[in-house]
């Protein structure tokens, strides 16, 4: 039976005793640093403009207790939407002024500082929510997924598919043999939608007065500022972001990595529009050959950014539009049928009409737990509930590694072999500043 949300207020004032005579008391009577379970979560949010703005909303069942960000205005609007919050410009300063009274931390800011941010939170031991790509490197995913395996307290990556029904659904269908045995998947996104494939800026800006440039960089290597760069465009640049695979591809293909047990390519081969040192290319073609593994046979998957597609299936008739959403998608292909969906997984379509006409009439069991969201998953998981879908150690750590390792092959330009039991590159050195970033004076993890 589902459970009911009550807050804290409406539990206590409502239900004091129980009818086995035990009681539920507030947390001033159980004394400092105890809670009572109907307890609300006091919520720390790090950087909470833009993205960070829908995260901070989404934990507003919750206690908005603090509101961190290095970009006044940016943050005005959770600012005065949360006056009684604590406002915070350095993380750092905030957990350890505060870290006994926060409960939970949101991290949203760029990739390049989400590991410093979850580490400190970890190393309090406090449930800690990231957005995607977890981390901007390997080092750092691999890092961050033993300290929350250490930690073991709540971890989520806002991956929001992976608590919606699309995704639950393309899996249940997959394992019911809606197309046969799949074969290969192939995913698309419009991105990049901000600058890519350029060199680094040569001009010069004053940094904005409402903006903290040296607590921005965090642990980036020390450069100028410059608009290209701040707030919007810092993922096209690798000493920032992901590029658009790390932006989408923690989305799209979080359903096949799910479904089909990706874990680690052997081989990942990449063709690309021309390669910058500092910013990641305009387009890219990324295909990962992963091995038979269980009881599936080998899979082939192909990403597909700046607005590549793939061709058109013969299923769908030339006045179609093809692809269904220009923004992002994915296409499964099975010995028996094809299926397609969005970003995020949602409205699932097998491309035979009967099969579909068929599998909406009949579908398969509910396997797989139906959840309110991404946010609801991650409170449940800090108040001790079941851990959430898109969890560090299980899931979201995982996922992000294979992305990344797609990105590793993109920057080396060239074909990558690897050990499909650690992921390890066998056929070329790379560069350890690919794989383990060097901090700034100041910044570890």
């Amino acid at each position: 039976m589902a459970r009911k949300h009550i807050n804290r207020r409406t539990f206590v004032g409502e239900v004091t005793t129980a009818a086995a005579g035990f009681t539920i008391l507030p947390r001033h009577v159980l004394g400092r640093g105890y809670r009572a379970p109907s307890d609300t979560l006091n919520v720390a949010c790090v950087g909470v403009g833009g993205m960070g703005w829908s995260d901070v909303r989404g934990m507003a069942v919750e206690n908005i207790y603090a509101l961190c960000d290095v970009d006044d205005r940016r943050a005005e609007e959770a600012f005065l939407a949360y006056p009684k919050a604590k406002r915070y410009r350095d993380f750092r300063r905030m957990l350890e002024q505060d870290g006994s009274n926060i409960d939970a931390v949101t991290v949203t800011t760029p990739d390049h500082t989400h590991t410093v941010i979850a580490m400190a939170a970890l190393k309090l031991k406090k449930p800690v929510y990231v957005q995607k790509p977890l981390t901007r490197t390997l080092h750092e995913v691999r890092t961050l997924t033993e300290a929350a395996r250490n930690a073991g307290v709540a971890t989520q990556m806002g991956n929001q598919g992976h608590a919606r029904e699309g995704t639950k659904q393309i899996r249940e269908w997959v394992e019911a043999g809606a197309i046969g045995t799949v074969r290969e998947v192939h995913f698309w996104t419009n991105r990049p939608i901000w600058g890519q494939g350029i060199e680094r800026p040569l001009e010069d800006y004053h940094v904005p007065p409402w903006l903290d440039w040296d607590l921005w960089l965090g642990p980036a290597p020390e450069r100028a500022y410059h608009p290209s760069y701040a707030p919007f465009s810092w993922r096209g640049w690798w000493d920032f972001g992901t590029g658009a695979l790390g932006d989408m591809a923690c989305h799209i293909m979080d359903a096949a990595f799910w479904t089909l047990q990706l874990k680690y390519p052997t081989r990942i081969e990449v063709e690309h529009t021309p390669l910058y040192r500092e910013s990641a290319p305009k387009g890219a073609r990324i295909t990962y050959h992963f091995p038979a593994r269980g009881s599936r046979g080998p899979v082939t998957v192909v990403w597909r950014d700046g607005s590549l597609y793939p061709p058109r299936p013969p299923e769908v008739g030339d006045g179609a539009k093809w692809p269904p959403d220009n923004g992002g998608g994915q296409l499964w292909i099975g010995s028996d049928g094809k299926l397609v969906a969005g970003t995020y997984g949602d409205d699932p379509m097998l491309l035979d009409p009967k099969r579909q006409q068929e599998i909406t009439a009949n579908p398969p069991p509910k396997k797989y737990p139906r959840t309110e969201g991404v946010y609801a998953e991650f409170i449940a998981a800090a108040k001790g509930g079941p851990a959430a879908g898109s969890n560090f150690v299980e899931h979201a750590g995982p996922l992000t590694e294979m992305v990344l390792l797609g990105n590793l092959a993109v920057r080396m330009g060239r074909t990558l072999e690897l050990n499909p039991e650690t992921g390890a590159v066998t056929n070329v050195q790379v560069p350890t500043q690919y794989i383990t970033p060097t901090y700034r004076a100041g910044w570890m993890l």
